[in-house]
């Protein structure tokens, strides 16, 4: 079974199925981690496999499967540079001991969806009923826990461990996090405002945000109204983030740009 695929070139997209016709006529079968050159239409186009797999049996993805996502940590920022000597910001993300702790099917639950747990933690810091919960999946007590929706063929084991070769060079994700906390703001840092004049005319309020309302119609403040407040500390997601380079000796990947978060988190 295919788990991660894709195409690496710009240029182009094609369809699953036009791939799977052409792998077949021309008698390609990748093997793990292998380039696959294939001519689709008269065009060129480079295919990636993570494992051992056969297109004949890649056919049972459809385009409304879903696989599952992630827990990984925000290592730090650098910058790499690409074969054309471009150069591109990078955020690393590490996956530690990511592993599915259970599964959830539509006969009991009502809907397809795996629970992964990241970062092992030490037993005595976890609760009784959560510590049988990971005996009865075989796992060690986990940091964090969040469940991610699949599709019925993208079912994993439990125990199964989630590593960087989940994800394939070329290919854009949505990447989820709590954004930096910066305290109680004011307006001008908070919203952008350019505070008011900053000579004549002004007396100890120059940062300050002014006139909050209207007169005596409507005789109240608008809901909405842009004002000081707590800045930041708030889950952002961060959609179509271009994987730039996965490394699986250090189970790190590499996006491109920036994540919501700080380093550790």
């Amino acid at each position: 079974r295919v788990d991660c695929f894709g195409f690496l070139s710009k240029r182009a997209s094609f369809p699953m199925e036009a791939v799977l016709r052409a792998a077949r006529s021309q008698a390609v079968m990748p093997l793990c981690s292998r380039l696959v050159s294939l001519n689709i239409g008269g065009q060129s186009a480079r295919f990636f496999t993570s494992t051992c797999a056969s297109f004949d049996s890649a056919a049972s993805w459809s385009l409304g499967s879903q696989r599952t996502g992630a827990i990984a940590t925000k290592a730090g920022m650098t910058a790499l540079y690409m074969e054309n000597g471009e150069r591109v910001p990078v955020t690393g993300l590490l996956l530690e001991n990511c592993q599915v702790t259970q599964v959830k099917t539509e006969d009991k639950e009502g809907f397809y969806a795996l629970q992964l747990g990241a970062r092992d933690k030490k037993p005595k810091n976890v609760t009784k009923p959560m510590i049988c919960h990971f005996e009865k999946a075989g796992t060690p007590a986990k940091q964090w826990l969040k469940e991610f929706r699949v599709s019925k063929d993208a079912i994993l084991p439990v125990g199964t461990e989630i590593t960087a070769r989940h994800f394939i060079p070329g290919q854009f994700i949505d990447v989820t996090g709590k954004t930096v906390g910066k305290g109680f703001q004011g307006v001008m840092k908070r919203h952008g405002f350019a505070g008011q004049a900053a000579s004549h005319g002004v007396s100890k309020t120059h940062r300050h945000m002014g006139s909050t309302g209207n007169c005596q119609d409507p005789g109240r403040v608008w809901k909405g109204k842009k004002m000081p407040g707590q800045m930041g500390d708030k889950q952002r997601t961060m959609q179509c983030v271009q994987v730039v380079r996965v490394d699986p000796a250090m189970n790190m990947i590499f996006v491109k740009g920036q994540v919501p978060g700080k380093a550790g988190k």
